[in-house]
């Protein structure tokens, strides 16, 4: 079977085999052919870090040609978007059958294919602030994988959006996907404050942005692309008990696919828009890799195989 797999001793420290194993579902698994897969920018950081013959690969979608033994899940030939901790940037992979979510002939390969990482993450950051009719919400790093699906919920679920963006071209762009108001710096004194800050920066942005929490706002914080924040107790407002939540997409982890068919009958209902950046053949994985590393891609990065 064919693949990506980590080698140090290749540039970009990945190859694609044409000897790797086939998979050996488990029970309680699918094996699905994959046609679209996407790329996110912690898997940037895994490949440095793991070690020669690791497989990469999380979000995917794909045919199932292989129900899973136990009988749930569904069925040969049933169109999914599927997430597994790893092994995806290959030609077929087992696939939890609780992962392995039934896609409309409406969602395409590569719109379910960006959605497992980024959606789950941006659906449950919006839902840690709860309620969101009539609040505002500021969301860094709007026009990136996260930042685009979460300026979508928070406005479906009647917020009032602010996007922090980098530059007027990812200003337009924001406020198509139904940003209110779009901004380059969190300077200035007319900003006002925000009940919930989305931010996927992390460093010296989150501080500034917990600055202008209201009184029991909340920030969540799902990216580290700045660095550490540097955060002191002077930086909250006065009196407030205001909260920082470090947001891991992953947890809780049996609601997962419950999580990604809802964004996929989002999509599938239009109300949900994956902002494509890029989509390439699953051959040029490593010039998409770093493309992603340069910060040249808006919304999601998407591999395809037919």
């Amino acid at each position: 079977m064919r693949g990506f797999i980590a080698d140090p001793n290749v540039p970009g420290g990945l190859r694609l085999a044409d000897d790797l194993p086939e998979p050996m579902p488990a029970a309680g698994e699918a094996l699905v052919e994959v046609r679209a897969y996407s790329v996110n920018r912690g898997e940037l950081f895994l490949l440095k870090i793991r070690p020669d013959g690791w497989r990469p690969g999380q979000d995917l979608a794909g045919v199932v040609i292989q129900a899973a033994a136990d009988g749930g899940g569904p069925p040969v030939g049933a169109r999914v978007a599927g997430l597994v901790d790893w092994e995806c940037w290959a030609e077929r992979v087992a696939v939890p059958s609780h992962m392995a979510v039934p896609l409309p002939h409406s969602v395409t390969f590569e719109q379910a294919a960006s959605l497992p990482i980024a959606g789950i993450t941006a659906l449950r950051g919006i839902r840690l602030a709860g309620s969101l009719l009539g609040r505002r919400v500021l969301v860094i790093g709007a026009t990136g994988g996260v930042g685009h699906f979460a300026i979508q919920l928070a406005v479906a679920s009647g917020a009032e959006v602010t996007a922090l963006v980098t530059s007027p071209e990812r200003g337009a762009q924001a406020r198509a996907l139904g940003s209110d108001e779009v901004i380059t710096s969190l300077d200035g004194d007319s900003l006002g404050s925000f009940d919930l800050v989305l931010d996927g920066v992390g460093g010296q942005v989150l501080t500034e942005a917990v600055r202008l929490l209201v009184p029991g706002g909340i920030a969540v914080t799902y990216g580290t692309l700045g660095g550490p924040a540097p955060l002191g107790l002077s930086d909250f407002p006065r009196g407030a008990a205001c909260r920082v939540v470090p947001l891991f997409h992953a947890y809780p982890l049996e609601t997962r696919g419950d999580d990604l068919a809802l964004l996929v009958g989002l999509v599938a209902d239009a109300r949900l828009k994956p902002l494509l950046g890029m989509v390439r053949d699953w051959t040029e994985t490593l010039a998409v890799l770093e493309a992603l590393r340069e910060r040249q891609i808006r919304g999601k990065a998407v591999l395809t195989r037919h």
